[in-house]
């Protein structure tokens, strides 16, 4: 077995012109990256004849080839053993941006590689959620003779530790993602990951809702926890992982153990909680005020506008902070606006992630984009987003359109729910009234145009050759 990767390693070394014209090599789950000094004197027909290989393609600045899982760790460590270099994925990335031209395809690149990862865990809590919503909704209880107070404490509390955990300590995993994509320690990721969600910490929802009030330092600066937070523990994930590294090469190595993680948690803490929170802390503030004067548009341009922006809102993770409309709006006159305009941009990004999984002959983009779907349509959108819309960029503009869509007619015809918290399909518990016709409507424009505009426009089979 030993030899046939041998000489699947020495036909790779001679198709790609030698080992001279590999700069290094890396590998993903299923291919093997190369970075190459000279592409046009690879024969990719030789490539194409090599045993165990199932295809190859160029981009950005590597040259892969696609073994399938388990094979290419083995033609890799062939090829290592032959005597070219290998290196991390990250390093292999930074080596071959060099021959990258488009900064944007990058970003979007590397935050696929970092979410990826963590989509199984986003899917199942996904559902577990949405069937929790749904079995302790008073009406589905009241069908079995049984009300709100019927429920067992325990019971809830179990089924909160199967819905709550994952997106509780979102920021432990994106961290945790982060610093093994760019390059750092990720059990130092996952320790400041859980210091930015500490209990001891008020947690980000309630500092959002007005519930708590943040800690305060010097007099000025606003601190609470990350909890549920994205686009801030990613931030986080990178600096962190860039301090680490620095302070590594300054650090005599008989004291790294002791002295590199200290000073790299106690940076990566202070620029956490007293940078980046209040930063985003601020960005809540204003978003809320944005969103109110949006809502107030006549001719259901609020709902337009909000429908094709909320989604982009998830992904800061600052969607938080809008609960505080909701709980308002339903204070004020039992009525919920937002949430029917909400629906149709979940309903949208799930539309975008089914249409490429129909489109693409590609099993693992079909393993990710249908679980995710389904999760989607249960008001969880993180794993079609992060998993198949985002990287591959056009089917989440169309996602965002289909949500303008649908959030314009949900404002047009002002659709409006009973509550809160609970969106798409367990959503219709909250319009068993007059206004359920009009909520599946917007759900279906919403969910339909995103499908048909990325099935027309947002994806082509080899857009998988940018992720």
């Amino acid at each position: 077995m030993t030899q046939q990767y041998d000489v699947i390693a020495q036909d790779v070394i001679d198709a790609v012109g030698g080992k001279e014209n590999i700069i290094s090599l890396a590998h993903c789950a299923t291919r093997l990256r190369l970075v190459i000094k000279d592409r046009k004197i690879i024969d990719d027909e030789k490539v194409n004849n090599i045993d165990k290989a199932k295809g190859h393609f160029f981009t950005s600045g590597q040259y892969q080839i696609i073994f399938g899982t388990g094979t290419v760790n083995r033609v890799y460590e062939a090829i290592e053993a032959a005597g070219v270099s290998g290196t991390s994925k990250a390093e292999l990335k930074e080596t071959a941006s060099k021959e990258e031209d488009n900064p944007f395809k990058r970003m979007i690149r590397v935050f696929g590689d970092v979410f990826v990862p963590i989509i199984p865990a986003l899917v199942a809590t996904g559902l577990f959620m949405g069937l929790r919503n749904v079995l302790t909704q008073e009406q589905i209880l009241n069908l079995v003779g049984l009300n709100s107070e019927s429920i067992s404490t325990n019971f809830l509390t179990l089924t909160q530790v199967l819905t709550d955990t994952a997106f509780a300590f979102l920021p432990v995993l994106v961290c945790w993602s982060a610093f093994k994509v760019f390059g750092g320690s990720p059990l130092l990721g996952i320790l400041l990951g859980l210091m930015l969600v500490n209990p001891a910490l008020p947690t980000s929802w309630d500092a959002a809702q007005g519930n708590v009030e943040p800690l305060m330092f010097f007099g000025f600066i606003k601190v609470a926890g990350y909890q549920g937070s994205v686009l801030p523990a990613f931030i986080m994930g990178f600096v962190g992982s860039k301090i680490e590294k620095k302070i590594r090469k300054i650090v005599p190595e008989v004291l790294d153990l002791i002295v590199t993680p200290f000073l790299s948690l106690l940076l990566m803490l202070l620029i956490a909680l007293f940078f980046v929170g209040p930063i985003f802390h601020q960005v809540e503030i204003w978003l809320l005020s944005i969103v109110e004067v949006l809502l107030n548009l006549p001719l259901g341009l609020g709902g337009l506008v909000y429908g094709a922006i909320n989604q982009i809102i998830v992904i800061t993770g600052l969607h938080h902070a809008l609960n505080l409309i909701e709980i308002q709006m339903l204070a004020d006159n039992g009525w919920n606006l937002v949430n029917p305009i909400s629906s149709a941009s979940i309903a949208a990004q799930a539309g975008a992630a089914f249409a490429v999984g129909l489109k693409t002959k590609n099993k693992k983009i079909k393993a990710i984009a249908f679980p995710s779907t389904v999760s989607a349509l249960l008001g969880i959108t993180e794993p079609a987003i992060f998993g198949i819309n985002i990287r591959f960029i056009k089917p989440f503009i169309m996602g965002c359109i289909g949500g303008g869509a649908g959030g314009f007619l949900a404002s047009l015809f002002t659709v409006k729910a009973t509550g809160m918290s609970i969106t798409v399909i367990p959503g219709i518990l909250l319009y068993l009234n007059s206004q359920l016709p009009l909520y599946i409507l917007v759900c279906f424009v919403g969910f339909s145009v995103a499908f048909v505009l990325t099935w027309l426009f947002g994806y082509k089979e080899n857009d998988e050759a940018e992720v």
